[in-house]
């Protein structure tokens, strides 16, 4: 699923960056190379949903910014055709680490209407309580 546009990227990185990026052959180009963007977009779609389907029920009813957010970063980082500087790098390896905390419950996406799947864990508190040591029948002789 995509989960931002080619919009969207240049809302957030600016059309000087996609120009940049799509300039793949020596010549700058006029306009953002769409096909590039629309492949790094479908495969951050990809990743986020390898992320999320182990937790939501995919398609997701509502799509959180949160989500867009990740897909954006996601997405510019995999349009580098080669290494990416340092901030997208960062960035990337961020976005990857909210998936995971995503993934294993310990963040929560916002604004899903409750579609989280269900998960295989009880939600029973098992314990075990052991005789007490020291009672009134134990302490006979010492009280």
């Amino acid at each position: 699923m995509a989960y931002c546009d080619i919009a969207q990227l240049t809302a957030r990185y600016g059309s000087p960056m996609l120009l940049q990026l799509s300039d793949r052959g020596g010549t700058y180009p006029v306009v953002p190379d769409a096909a590039l963007f629309a492949r790094a977009i479908t495969d951050a779609g990809a990743l986020i949903d390898g992320y999320l389907g182990g937790r939501y029920q995919l398609p997701l009813s509502s799509l959180p910014t949160l989500v867009t957010n990740l897909a954006q970063v996601i997405a510019i980082y995999m349009a580098h055709g080669s290494v990416a500087p340092e901030k997208i790098r960062k960035d990337y390896d961020d976005a990857l680490r909210q998936l995971q905390a995503i993934a294993n419950g310990t963040m929560v996406l916002t604004g899903v209407d409750g579609l989280e799947a269900t998960g295989t864990e009880s939600n029973e508190v098992l314990t075990n309580e052991p005789s007490r040591p020291l009672s009134a029948d134990t302490m006979t002789g010492y009280i």
